[in-house]
């Protein structure tokens, strides 16, 4: 899986990263919806799902419908929801890591390019 800044991102916000503490538990149990991940990630649909979908074929990310049953409570169409596997909490956690110590390097090695995704040569 490439690390870029945008995967990052999905993945921080699917581990339930810079999340309140109480809502944190429910994203990592339930995940969160289309709508909702667009909102957090800050990241275009187009950017978004093609995102979520190499994740999901990879084994990292799972998606669900929700309970007809909620939907029609509530009087809207049912949401699809994205949650990280067990398969693929430890790899992202993990690759988050390694690319957080690799921008740290770059930044230190002097190889920050402001306005380019990554910051390196």
């Amino acid at each position: 899986m490439r690390m870029t800044l945008h995967v990052q991102t999905v993945l921080r916000a699917l581990l339930g990263q810079g999340i309140d503490g109480g809502r944190r538990a429910g994203v990592l149990s339930d995940g969160l919806y289309g709508l909702e991940l667009s909102r957090v990630t800050e990241l275009p649909n187009g950017t978004l799902f093609p995102i979520l979908e190499r994740l999901r074929q990879a084994g990292w990310v799972e998606r669900y419908w929700e309970a007809d049953g909620v939907a029609e409570a509530e009087g809207r169409p049912r949401r699809r929801f994205y949650r990280i596997t067990t398969k693929g909490a430890e790899p992202a956690r993990h690759a988050l890591a390694e690319a957080t110590a690799s921008n740290s390097g770059d930044r230190a090695a002097g190889k920050v390019r402001p306005g380019f995704a990554g910051g390196s040569f």
